[in-house]
């Protein structure tokens, strides 16, 4: 195994740790804070590096888990003309395309058509 994958392995353990620690101290009514994280870790005899625990504090500390939950999987809106989202988005209505006529699609007066018989 190279040290990459390894790293990159107790990377990922002490992410989903500290994440789960978070949702459960949130889950429980206490303050989402880098003890509390550190204990709950350490209770499941994971091995971290110690800045997760004060990074997942910060990050989530400030925030409104419920608000994080249930907004999880919504897009945000971007920037400039690539995105015209957000509540704007859901009061557009969809553009209606118009369906050829069988007029239009008959070989645009060239002479010939693929579905003729002839």
């Amino acid at each position: 195994l190279s040290v990459a994958y390894i790293y990159t392995q107790m990377t990922d353990t002490s992410e989903l740790a500290c994440t789960y620690a978070c949702l459960m101290l949130h889950d429980a009514g206490l303050p989402v804070t880098a003890d509390g994280i550190a204990k709950i870790v350490g209770a499941a005899n994971i091995q971290l590096e110690p800045f997760w625990p004060n990074l997942f504090a910060g990050v989530v500390g400030s925030q409104d888990l419920d608000d994080l939950i249930l907004n999880a999987g919504a897009v945000a809106g971007g920037s400039g003309d690539a995105g015209e989202g957000g509540a704007d988005a859901k009061e557009a209505t969809p553009e209606v395309v118009k369906s050829p006529t069988p007029e239009e699609s008959s070989g645009g007066g060239m002479g010939f058509s693929f579905f003729d018989s002839s």
